[in-house]
């Protein structure tokens, strides 16, 4: 009888795509998966990837339970995180209960034997509690975010949140050192990921957080999409709070070292349809020629962000694929400024969005101007390539900061967006010293990453470790 695994994703892109990978991994070590989407996100993967999508395989297949939220008036855009996240917290056991109960009662699936749950999906623990079934937690963000977001209580406690007033957020406060978080030596408050910038004491998201990563010392292990010596320093902080921690990054490499190549493909998690042809107009440039430009499935732009953004690049005279998502702007899609177009044309191309690991790994593509989530973050480490970064919110500020003081990959577009800021840092990255040093920097990077990922290499031996001797219970292979 195979080991039943129930896997479930906060319901948003950035978390979808990265535990949907965990999933297919565990699948290929001989794992029952059931894979649990909001009803929202089931109707938007069936649109962007017609049915087959959901089909899975014989025994890889998709379940769904509500989010609590009334329909939205966009069905193809990301729900509001704050009431998504108190929707959840207040009505997801039950029908997930319901679930694993039919599950269990249905002859055509082993009993469930475990619960792999997103980390800020935290209800799910309630429910291997009444079950007695192990639960294991997977945070999709860096361990440096995962460590930040373990002390909002602290941040919280000590009266660094809420901020006193509005002029916190542009007096300089923001600058304050941040002292006490182990292993995250000159970390300012601006580093923090950005929910603590409130000053609302009963801010949705600073509470949530809070119980969401407490929570996780209630689980089995902790699961990060991250390498031991990218994070060490605080990966080591992280491991001397909970007992079993487990590193299994890049989870893309991972993938394409055990499906030898990217296999798996038939089980896909993105909610946009992908534009392929973007990768036979990169097949037309020369090596490192292409700016990769994608702000990822949340982060919005103001109209006048877009203005400034197009110009820059325009301005800057590079090649540039930018993704421009159907509510890219305000919600609504592309807001061009008169003349950009014309003015970029032959050297730039857009579409609303891509194969994103397939593009980073393009020979063509020479940088990426990215928002930092960590799922780009870290694709972009697995491809090598350097990043000009421009965070908007949650840890993504967290992540730029390391990748631009720590790891060396990276430079930030600072403070309200210009075209000018634009056009400079682009040329910093595509033609200058510096950027050739990031290029460097980054190649050294990918190679560690890659080895990490190689059979022997510790991402690899701790997925081993984490089906084998938590999931599965046999601790004498080790």
């Amino acid at each position: 009888m195979k080991p039943h695994a129930v896997v479930i994703p906060y319901p948003a892109q950035g978390h979808i795509a990265p535990v949907l990978k965990l999933a297919k991994l565990l699948h290929n070590n001989g794992f029952f998966i059931t894979f649990v989407n909001t009803e929202f996100n089931h109707n938007r993967l069936l649109r962007s990837r017609g049915p087959d999508s959901v089909k899975g395989l014989p025994d890889f297949q998709f379940k769904t339970i509500p989010d609590g939220l009334p329909p939205p008036s966009n069905s193809d855009a990301t729900q509001d995180i704050p009431l998504l996240s108190q929707s959840i917290s207040r009505t997801c056991l039950p029908p997930f209960l319901d679930l694993i109960g039919n599950l269990n009662d249905s002859p055509d699936c082993p009993a469930v034997s475990c619960i792999v749950s997103d980390g800020v999906m935290s209800f799910t623990l309630d429910a291997a509690d009444k079950l007695g079934i192990p639960e294991v937690v997977f945070f999709t963000t860096s361990a440096c975010g995962f460590m930040a977001y373990l002390h909002y209580s602290e941040l919280v406690s000590r009266g660094f949140v809420p901020f006193k007033d509005e002029s916190c957020f542009s007096n300089g406060y923001l600058e304050t050192e941040i002292d006490f978080i182990p292993g995250m030596k000159g970390i300012r408050l601006r580093d923090i990921p950005t929910f603590i910038r409130t000053t609302d004491p009963d801010e949705i998201m600073v509470s949530y957080n809070i119980v969401q990563h407490e929570n996780a010392s209630r689980a089995k292990a902790v699961i990060l999409n991250t390498f031991d010596e990218l994070e060490e320093e605080v990966l080591s902080a992280v491991r001397s709070r909970f007992d079993t921690v487990y590193t299994i990054g890049p989870l893309q490499l991972l993938e394409k070292e055990i499906y030898g190549g990217g296999g798996g493909e038939s089980i896909g998690s993105n909610l946009w349809k992908e534009d392929m042809e973007c990768l036979d107009w990169l097949d037309k440039k020369q090596n490192d020629a292409v700016l990769y430009i994608n702000f990822g499935s949340i982060t919005p732009l103001s109209p006048g962000q877009m203005v400034e953004f197009a110009w820059g690049l325009a301005q800057s005279n590079h090649h540039f694929l930018w993704i421009i998502r159907p509510d890219l702007v305000d919600g609504k899609g592309s807001v061009l400024p008169e003349g950009f177009l014309e003015e970029t044309k032959g050297r730039g191309l857009l579409v609303g969005w891509c194969p994103q690991e397939k593009v980073l790994a393009h020979a063509a593509v020479g940088g990426f101007l990215t928002h930092c989530g960590w799922n780009s973050t870290v694709e972009t480490i697995s491809e090598g390539v350097p990043m000009v970064c421009w965070p908007f919110f949650a840890e993504q500020q967290t992540n730029c900061r390391y990748a631009c003081k720590e790891w060396g990959i990276g430079v930030e577009i600072e403070g309200d967006v210009t075209r000018g800021k634009v056009e400079r840092m682009v040329k910093v990255m595509m033609e200058g010293e510096e950027g050739v040093v990031m290029r460097k920097k980054a190649a050294e990077w990918k190679e560690k990453a890659c080895a990490a990922a190689k059979p022997g290499g510790s991402s690899y031996r701790n997925l081993e470790k984490l089906i084998n001797v938590t999931l599965l219970n046999n601790g004498w292979l080790y």
